[in-house]
């Protein structure tokens, strides 16, 4: 089965390569280049070189990792990219490794750095050349290391020592190659941006073409590549933010050569179905397929409580009509659909990540589909895709639309899935999500919405005891949904919208709201 990806990332004229140590912040290092305008790639640490330089990279990062140097198996790099001629950057562990291998030497520190250090910065140049840097208040990094290299490779010159006298920084100037032991990556270190933009445009050169037109171009003149001029592709379009990125795209490379299907199982929110039929049909110059399986959905569903087999069956069943479809229309090659880069991680898929949660489109997908995949959008963050999206021309209704799982609200409902409890979380939802609107707070939340928990307890409606359901309200802050922070609103809006719940749907018996941020939870209750 082929991917999209592979041919997409290797069109780009400028990209930094990242080392994956299996670091807890190697993402949000990929973050924070494509932020300077920069596009950046995530490969495994052990990638040998000639598969690295036929990537074409003007910068090489060596990321963090939880590993010791020094430890039998500690994971290495081929040595062979240190006299590559590229620049490059370790980060944390990835410091401590270039300088072993180079002939420093590490050992684990008497002092372990924690937290946000202070460091004196020695030579300035090129790391901290900024005016910002003049301001020593600026001069601290995010630490999170017990070894600490106690002496450089030869001609490494020490950029910066910490408080207690350990390296904070080291570099070749004649090779550039450089070392950072905090993490600039972080919010936590002030002037981190600045010290990866000097890295960048100082030492590796690059000129900020990492931007959403110029990924829309790559990615039209690839698709149309990809294609020739007679395939034809279907896409799953959900109505949500990345299948729509992903159908405008097609839209704007082959027009009416794309085939749309919206598998409406049964689970989206209150209206929606209706919404997004209406939209696409008026938007999309290819053919719009809308297909109502939801008594066939709810009936496979019946009688499952565990979250994981939901989202199996769920994804199978997904595949299973959206390819009896497909298929019958005889000549369609290629599937596209809206995978972006959390959904991989927290699927287990890239370098040994550990499955959080299972999504249909990265492991759901048979072997015996029998189209070739286009994905886009795989290795893009979610407001990377919304950028795009705004490139594309995409309305606000689409691109303000807060994220919403594949497997919709039956990982809003924990226990078994039934018409009254689904009748009975729309409403509940339904009302949450006006409330939020009509406070002028849905911009700033990243995602708000309404669970039923499964939980019974009793209560009292007029004079009469009442026993029923108590709906969770959820309601987060985030960039990336790689980590997310509960949203303090305002009491008198629960208020409200408690009151709303308990009132209009007659089996509600009572509302709480979810202050866990993730991690330790994860955004979806299942």
């Amino acid at each position: 089965m082929k991917h999209f990806l592979s041919d997409h990332s290797g069109s780009l004229r400028e990209k930094v390569v990242i080392l994956d140590f299996g670091g807890q912040y190697s993402m949000l290092i990929a973050r924070r280049i494509r932020e300077s305008g920069v596009y950046c790639e995530l490969v495994p640490y052990d990638t040998s070189w000639a598969d690295i330089k036929e990537l074409n990279p003007v910068g090489i990062i060596l990321s963090g990792s939880p590993a010791s140097v020094y430890s039998e198996n500690a994971p290495r790099c081929d040595p062979a990219l240190y006299s590559g001629g590229v620049p490059i950057l370790g980060i944390c562990y990835g410091m401590q490794l270039l300088s072993l291998e180079l002939g420093g030497e590490v050992k684990r520190g008497a002092r372990p750095e924690f937290g946000r250090t202070s460091f004196s910065i020695v030579e300035r140049e090129p790391l901290f050349s900024d005016d910002l840097f003049l301001d020593e208040k600026n001069n601290c990094g995010w630490m999170s290391h017990q070894d600490e290299v106690l002496k450089p490779p030869p001609d490494f010159a020490i950029l910066a020592r910490t408080e207690n006298n350990t390296m904070a920084a080291i570099g070749d100037h004649d090779r550039k190659i450089y070392g950072l032991q905090f993490h600039p990556e972080v919010f936590h270190t002030p002037g981190g941006n600045n010290v990866v933009k000097n890295f960048l445009f100082t030492v590796c050169g690059c000129s900020q073409t990492w931007t959403p037109r110029s990924f829309v171009d790559d990615a039209v003149e690839v698709i149309r590549k990809t294609l020739g001029e007679k395939d034809k592709v279907v896409c799953a379009l959900s109505g949500g933010v990345d299948s729509s990125v992903v159908a405008f795209l097609l839209d704007k490379a082959i027009g009416e050569r794309a085939v749309y299907i919206f598998v409406d199982h049964g689970l989206l929110r209150l209206g929606e179905a209706d919404q997004v039929t209406k939209l696409y049909r008026e938007k999309l110059k290819g053919r719009f397929i809308h297909i109502n399986a939801r008594e066939q959905f709810l009936g496979k569903l019946e009688g499952v409580v565990d979250p994981e087999k939901k989202r199996m069956i769920i994804g199978a069943e997904f595949i299973n009509v959206f390819k009896e479809k497909a298929l019958s229309m005889g000549d369609i090659t290629y599937l596209a659909q809206g995978t972006i880069y959390p959904d991989v991680i927290e699927s287990g898929s890239v370098n040994g990540a550990a499955v959080i949660k299972s999504h249909h489109n990265v492991g759901g997908l048979p072997e015996e589909l029998g189209f070739d995949l286009i994905e886009p959008l795989r290795e893009l963050f979610k407001d990377e895709v919304r950028l795009v999206g705004a490139e594309l021309g995409l309305p606000d209704s689409i691109l303000k639309r807060q994220p919403f799982p594949g497997p919709g609200l039956a990982v809003r409902i924990i226990g078994e899935i039934t018409e009254g409890k689904l009748t009975i979380l729309k409403k509940a939802d339904a009302i949450f999500r006006e409330e939020i609107i009509n406070s002028g707070l849905s911009s700033d939340l990243w995602q708000y919405f309404a669970v039923y928990t499964g939980i019974d307890v009793v209560g009292v409606k007029g004079d009469d005891r009442h026993y029923g359901p108590v709906i969770a309200l959820r309601a987060v802050y985030s960039e990336d949904a790689m980590t997310a922070d509960w949203a303090r609103l305002p009491h008198d809006l629960l208020e409200k919208t408690s009151a709303r719940i308990t009132g209009e749907i007659v089996e509600a018996a009572r509302v709480v709201y979810d202050i866990t941020s993730k991690p330790p939870g994860t955004i979806e209750w299942e």
